[in-house]
């Protein structure tokens, strides 16, 4: 039997890897901070668990249509319409299966063998070999401090060729934390439109952000497709929840993928996530964020006195993009390093792209203050020892 010849393209999740060996240690009775790990170390909502109990409790748990609940829809359309002032039709959401369902199915109906897709670099992995398996081909566009870890305009209309079928980015990003103001977005959705291309944004960190509101592109532009998720500002990672706006010419092509590839989301998770927007929930995830902006700022001066050089400070998600050539030449070694020597887990670049992946480390503020704390001062006394 022969193994598919595009998983010679496909890279393991290397974060996982080192998840694995960071809970060998633990079950070994190593005390492990872990950084790696790119999911709120809060409890879910009561308010949500509320919903589902009661859901639940009546027994009735059946498959639900394959767009998802249309209650569900509406309430996020009501969200778009709340938070950011967008008017956003319920028929052009579509509920899915984690925000990893929702790019699958986007991708699904839109990647054709050969056709070429422009990805930020460093970026989140999965994207690029999502496109990868549908036989796209992924194309790197570095990005650097100067632009704020996040395309530009002009670099766009510079690297878009015949081959080009459209810009999957993110806002706010993993692992960067940069998040796109809105005239950048909007440039960007023009240089699509221009060239008769896709622009696909992922705002699943979207709710994240620090001193700063992340736009959603359907301010800018209406004809793009935008994926977010329940999983990160709402904190439902474990309830396998997302959802995808696509334009309404697209909607029927998406519901057949879904029907096809994993008939309905949760119902569970659907009923539950009905509570994720409720007023007393969202005092929650705000005072949640109010901690995660605390984190952040522990975090950072903490990195920066150790060695770590972090040019562009992150504005969203939860995550610090810290260069870590001045400590070593090998990030991954040096990841391996902490981890063994000073029980402290952090994710070395290879995951995140082919920009200086080796010089770069992702530092996640998932973890309380005290513990931040406590892995700062393992890292500072592991590398003074050398």
């Amino acid at each position: 039997m022969n193994i598919a010849s595009r998983m010679r393209e496909i890279a393991p999740f290397h974060v996982m890897e080192l998840m694995a060996r960071a809970a060998a240690l633990e079950a070994a009775g190593r005390s492990i901070i872990h950084f790696e790990v790119g999911e709120p170390d809060f409890p879910t909502a009561e308010p949500i668990l509320e919903a589902a109990s009661r859901f639940l409790s009546g027994g009735h748990v059946h498959y639900t249509a394959a767009l998802g609940l249309p209650q569900l829809r509406e309430a996020i359309a009501g969200h778009y319409a709340e938070r950011h002032g967008v008017d956003v039709s319920p028929e052009r959401i579509i509920v899915t299966a984690g925000a990893s369902g929702a790019l699958l199915l986007a991708l699904g109906v839109l990647v054709n063998p050969g056709d070429e897709w422009l990805l930020p670099d460093p970026g989140y992995p999965c994207n690029r070999n999502f496109v990868r398996m549908l036989e796209g081909i992924p194309i790197s566009l570095p990005v650097t401090p100067e632009s704020n870890f996040q395309p530009t305009p002009a670099q766009l209309t510079a690297n878009w060729t015949d081959r080009t079928r459209g810009l999957l980015v993110a806002s706010p990003a993993n692992p960067t934390g940069a998040v796109l103001d809105r005239d950048t977005l909007a440039g960007l959705a023009d240089v699509v439109e221009a060239h008769g291309g896709t622009l696909l944004l992922d705002e699943i960190y979207h709710g994240l952000t620090y001193g700063i509101e992340a736009h959603t592109a359907l301010a800018v532009n209406d004809d793009i497709f935008v994926i977010n998720s329940f999983s990160k500002y709402f904190g439902m990672t474990g309830w396998r929840l997302g959802w995808l706006v696509a334009p309404q010419r697209y909607v029927r092509e998406i519901e057949k993928l879904a029907q096809n590839l994993y008939i309905a989301p949760s119902t569970v998770a659907q009923h539950a996530a009905l509570a994720a927007f409720l007023p007393e929930t969202r005092d929650i995830l705000e005072a949640r964020r109010q901690e995660f902006r605390a984190r952040r700022d522990v975090l950072l001066p903490g990195l920066r006195q150790i060695g770590f050089r972090i040019a562009a400070e992150p504005q969203g998600a939860f995550y610090m993009y810290a260069d870590s050539s001045a400590l070593a030449e090998d990030s991954d070694a040096l990841s391996r390093k902490l981890l063994d020597d000073a029980g402290v887990a952090a994710t070395p670049g290879l995951d995140f792209g082919s920009q200086a992946p080796r010089s770069h480390m992702r530092f996640a503020y998932t973890v309380s203050r005290d513990s931040i704390e406590e892995g700062l001062s393992r890292m500072a006394r592991s590398i003074r020892k050398g």
